[in-house]
């Protein structure tokens, strides 16, 4: 059995940029694993805490959770698209949530919630069972499209369906233009934003956490897009990467000159942008959960569908790609008491 020795936040023995390359370098890393990401919710109320194993004076394991505070006084810790680990090493995975249930046990948590960026299986399932999980509600969208940036983006271009392929070329045909938003450029994201939310009937974050966002992202993470016609912002997106992988995470859009495809032309520019940083992955983040689990279903016959997701899904399917359903979230309960009032709390706000 490997000796592991254990670094975490909580004694300065983890830097963020020890921290971050392993999240970059894993092959499950994940954006929402790493520390920028970490500093961007502490702005909204979470605190972090992030603890490691390491062998050889390298670390091959780890998580970093988000903590916030129950109305009844204990806490939630969630680790989100995490932990980062080998789960077939038993030795491993159990040493490394020894860890974690020590790291967090100051603040009183109720339950942990994990959920790793793992691909849907049974035999996952099993797995998880194995260290004690059980299956908890998932916070992050557990169905999505990835499109395979590693045959190039003509490939890319060649995978989408024929509007959304004609619609890429006519924005530029139609003087669309498309560049990086400066922070000169975020009133407009604000005010696009806003009214993306009512119209399309989504929650948004408030103008200050996209803020924080664009500056603690650096450069290379982050690239925020803003597509125009003669000057006027018509709507922007921010995508991340990290590693071999990307996400469109956010996206606004005003209500004007729409017939000159904007939306299609940033999807493009970040894709493109993505390829060009040497991501083999473009996740386009979420689409109704009833497709991944059964995507024959919903092939083509999805017109009656209506509410939640099921808008931006007839977007997002037209660029082509594969649909990918993650494993979800898994609870480790801390607390049986806790654990209790916590479900019994989600059943009373009709969260199931």
């Amino acid at each position: 059995m490997p000796d592991f020795a254990l670094v975490s936040t909580r004694d300065n023995s983890l830097p963020d940029n020890t921290w971050d390359a392993f999240v970059a370098s894993h092959p499950d890393g994940h954006l929402l694993q790493t520390s920028p990401w970490a500093a961007l919710k502490a702005r909204v109320g979470w605190q972090a805490e992030r603890v490691a194993l390491q062998h050889k004076g390298r670390v091959v394991a780890g998580a970093q959770a988000l903590v916030r505070r129950l109305p009844w006084g204990q806490t939630l810790v969630y680790v989100p698209k995490g932990p980062l680990a080998d789960w077939r090493n038993a030795a491993q995975v159990r040493e490394l949530l020894a860890a974690l249930r020590e790291g967090v046990a100051p603040h009183r948590p109720a339950l942990l919630k994990l959920e790793p960026d793992l691909p849907d299986s049974p035999q996952l399932d099993l797995i998880f069972a194995s260290y004690g999980l059980r299956r908890g509600h998932p916070v992050q969208p557990r169905s999505t499209i990835h499109l395979d940036l590693t045959t190039g983006t003509e490939a890319v271009l060649a995978g989408m369906k024929q509007k959304w392929r004609y619609n890429v070329r006519l924005a530029e045909r139609k003087a669309v233009t498309v560049r990086p938003m400066t922070a000169e450029d975020l009133p407009a994201w604000h005010s696009m934003n806003a009214e993306t939310g009512q119209r399309d009937g989504f929650g948004v974050h408030q103008p200050g956490y996209y803020a924080a966002a664009f500056e603690l992202f650096p450069s290379d993470q982050a690239h925020w897009l803003l597509a125009e016609f003669e000057d006027q912002p018509l709507a922007a997106i921010a995508v991340f990467a990290v590693g071999s992988k990307s996400w469109y995470m956010w996206g606004a859009s005003s209500s004007l000159e729409r017939q000159r495809m904007p939306n299609h032309a940033l999807q493009w520019a970040g894709a493109t942008w993505a390829a060009g940083r040497g991501c083999a992955s473009y996740d386009l983040w979420g689409i109704p959960d009833e497709v991944g689990a059964d995507p024959a279903a919903y092939s083509e016959d999805f017109a009656g569908q209506r509410g939640g997701l099921w808008g931006v899904y007839r977007f997002k399917q037209g660029f082509g790609g594969q649909i990918v359903r993650y494993t979800g979230c898994w609870d480790l309960p801390m607390s049986a008491v806790g654990q209790r009032v916590y479900y019994l709390a989600r059943r009373l706000r009709g969260e199931g």
